[in-house]
Formats: structure tokens, sequence, C-alpha cells
């Protein structure tokens, strides 16, 4: 049971690593990536371009859910994982909910605006027609520390 647990880890840490590498693309953005996996495969891909797109909705997991969503023809996503460097906002696991997906894996908490588990668990209300599963925390220093340099640098340059 360790080893299975430890290489479930593993795979976690690898997925957010994808997570991390779309999170550096965003640019002059909020620097946020997400992957939809299902069956060991990236199946959508997606990071924070509310700017560029001039789209208030285009968070990294609305664009990673748009992305797998286009791959299996369907809005519906079960038995997949979508992975996240920060903890999503209410209106992204809103999203997830409606496209039933399955587990949601994220790095770093966001205390202002998450709705896992820093501002309420909404994951946890049950009275959604779906229920989603949660694990928190992983690689949760190098995703927050991309989001501190980033909103460091924003500083200096203001």
């Amino acid at each position: 049971m360790a080893a299975e647990l430890e290489s479930d880890m593993t795979n976690h840490e690898r997925w957010m690593r994808e997570a991390l590498i779309l999170a550096e693309q965003a640019a002059d953005e909020v620097p946020v990536g997400a992957i939809v996996v299902q069956n060991g495969e990236i199946i959508g891909r997606g990071f924070n371009q509310p700017i560029r797109s001039c789209d208030a909705t285009a968070h990294a997991e609305i664009v990673a859910i748009r992305s797998a969503s286009q791959f299996r023809n369907n809005y519906r996503l079960p038995g997949t994982t979508l992975y996240v460097t920060i903890e999503p906002c209410t209106m992204c696991l809103g999203a997830m909910i409606h496209a039933r997906v399955d587990r949601l894996v994220f790095g770093a908490t966001e205390p202002r605006a998450g709705a896992v588990v820093s501002r309420g668990s909404l994951i946890e209300a049950g009275h959604f027609n779906h229920q989603l599963s949660f694990i928190d925390g992983v690689l949760a220093e190098e995703c927050a520390s991309l989001m501190q340099s980033f909103f460091r640098n924003r500083r200096k340059a203001n």
C-alpha cells in the first residue's frame, strides 16, 4: 500500500511539473498552468490568458477544460484529473463540477480567492450534483515560488 501511495505521489508530481511549464507561458499574466489527464495521457492544457484573450473566464483551468472537451468531443469529462498550480477560484471549481472532472490536484493555496480550502470548501458543500475529490500541496513550494516571483517583479516594475 505504501508503495502504491508513493507511486501516486510521483505521478502527481510529474503532472504538476507539466502544469508548471504551462504556467511559465502565461508571460505577463498571473502564472497559473493546468492540465487535464485521463488514463495517463494529457488531454487538455491551459495557462492563464484573460488579458491576451480579452476573456475574463480564460483562467488556466477553464482553458484546459475547454481543450480537453474539444479533444473528447464532449463537455463532460468523467474519469479525468485536473492538475493546476494554484488553488482554483469559485468559477473554475464550478466549471470542474459541471464538466464532471473526477479529481482535482493543486499545488499552492490561494489565500485570497481559493474556493477549495482557503476561503471555505465549496467541494464539501454537498448540494452540487457532482462531487470531486481533491489533493492539495503537490509541489506547493515550487508553485508558490512562481507566483511570489511574479508579484515581486510586478511590484518592482511599479
